[in-house]
């Protein structure tokens, strides 16, 4: 279903996050990689409910993910 092909996407994206955050993670911005790599406790439900919350992780992602790469000097994997 088109759910689980967003769900396996999900779980892609996380995982090419969490090794970006792994290549330029220091004690200085240990939070800030926890914070982001906790953004996918956020999704939850089922249908129109997990479509809302995935939206608003993607937003929170996005804002933490710029301030990463603003203290780190890397861009987004193109």
């Amino acid at each position: 279903t088109d759910e689980r092909k967003m769900e396996r996407q999900l779980i892609a994206d996380y995982e090419n996050t969490v090794a970006e955050l792994l290549e330029t993670l220091t004690e200085d911005n240990h939070d800030l990689a926890v914070k982001i790599a906790s953004i996918p406790e956020q999704i939850r439900g089922y249908g129109h409910v997990k479509e809302e919350h995935i939206e608003k992780a993607r937003t929170c992602e996005e804002d933490l993910l710029g301030a990463w790469r603003s203290t780190t000097g890397t861009r987004a994997a193109a």
